[in-house]
């Protein structure tokens, strides 16, 4: 997976041109605000997933423009592609000149992995954060996941619309229970497809981390589930033991007007040394184990799909000592690599890299 050439026009704050990055090591200087962040963010788009930022599609247009453009040129597939991102009030996408139903169909065609210290929320932040995580990684690995997502919200927002009206009687009850039979259904695939992804995240990330740590501390993930033991269980038995939970919930739902218990409150936990890193662990131990979470997300990807993603770093090796600086440098070396930064020096052990200075919205070439 390497990009060739990315072209932006009226994106965000950067000035309208292209750029050819290097096939390896790209290093992005600049002071903060100038639109180093906005560059990753555009590459990023065209994984298919949304602004890793959390950024609306209407904020990325720039100040005065009625829409922006972001086209990028890629080898993936062994073969030269194009795809082209359009955004006004919401993304479309052309891959191939062929136009795609939506942005979110660019996944599985080009693949990358990024971090930015916004992701230390993934230890710090709620389970909304964690699931959103693996449903993001789960996606790159299996497109089709987006659509058991997309029905899964769909089925939820009917059954907690239901639990709003906070009306009684047989006539609710029966309607309680179909949605919670076609929530049951849906859910039990996400809880399926997340449980199988941390079972095979886990032992790389824990590797990872056992690097990055210096083998000094242990690591390690699970899947907080309404259901229990979800590891253990057939997608059917999830399924029946979600619908009995919803069943059971009837009044609690209604009272509280959503949908109480199901995957959509589902957790993951992340633990050193056997205890929660989130409760108990330090900030450099927080910041180790998303480190270790998110390159063992990109070996996953190359392991599945057999394309290398790109890695994008955002100013995250100036919080790491020289050991752990290293220790990531060496698992993503051969790798197109895109890292951006306010002051290069702890960057200058990189061989055979190239600078770039950004400078409000303009980029250009050190060396």
């Amino acid at each position: 997976m390497q990009v060739t050439r990315l072209t932006f026009e009226d994106y965000r704050n950067l000035e309208t041109g292209q750029w050819e990055p290097y096939g390896g090591v790209n290093v992005i200087v600049g002071e903060n605000a100038q639109g180093k962040t906005n560059l990753l963010e555009a590459l990023w788009l065209f994984t298919g997933g949304k602004s890793f930022r959390g950024a609306k599609d209407s904020e990325l247009v720039g100040f005065s423009a009625e829409q922006c453009r972001l086209t990028m040129d890629f080898i993936a597939a062994e073969r030269e592609q194009q795809a082209e991102i359009t955004v006004k009030a919401r993304r479309s996408a052309t891959l191939n000149g062929v136009s795609l139903s939506s942005a979110s169909k660019l996944a599985g065609t080009f693949c990358g992995v990024v971090f930015s210290p916004a992701h230390l929320s993934l230890i710090k932040g709620g389970p909304q954060e964690r699931r959103r995580l693996i449903d993001a990684a789960y996606c790159q690995l299996r497109p089709s996941y987006v659509s058991v997502l997309t029905e899964y919200a769909r089925v939820l927002t009917q059954r907690n619309a239901l639990c709003k009206a906070k009306t009684g009687g047989d006539a609710v009850e029966e309607l309680l229970e179909l949605w919670d039979r076609q929530l049951a259904q849906s859910g039990c695939r996400l809880i399926h497809a997340r449980q199988r992804y941390i079972q095979k995240m886990a032992p790389v990330a824990r590797e990872i981390y056992q690097g990055l740590s210096g083998g000094k501390e242990s690591f390690d993930i699970r899947y907080v589930s309404t259901v229990e033991h979800t590891e253990e269980k057939t997608a059917a038995e999830i399924a029946a033991e979600l619908f009995d939970f919803l069943q059971k919930h009837h009044r609690e739902d209604l009272a509280a007007g959503f949908t109480t218990v199901g995957p959509h409150r589902d957790d993951m936990e992340v633990l050193i040394d056997n205890r929660s890193a989130r409760s108990f662990g330090s900030q450099g131990q927080q910041r180790s184990a998303v480190l270790a979470i998110k390159i063992a997300e990109a070996v996953l990807l190359e392991e599945v799909t057999g394309e290398r993603p790109i890695a994008l770093l955002d100013d995250v090796m100036s919080e790491l000592d020289t050991s752990r600086q290293e220790y990531i440098l060496n698992h993503i070396r051969d790798w197109q690599v895109f890292i951006t930064c306010c002051e290069p020096t702890p960057l200058m052990q990189l061989r055979g890299g190239k600078q770039f200075c950004m400078s409000n919205g303009k980029l250009s070439t050190i060396k």
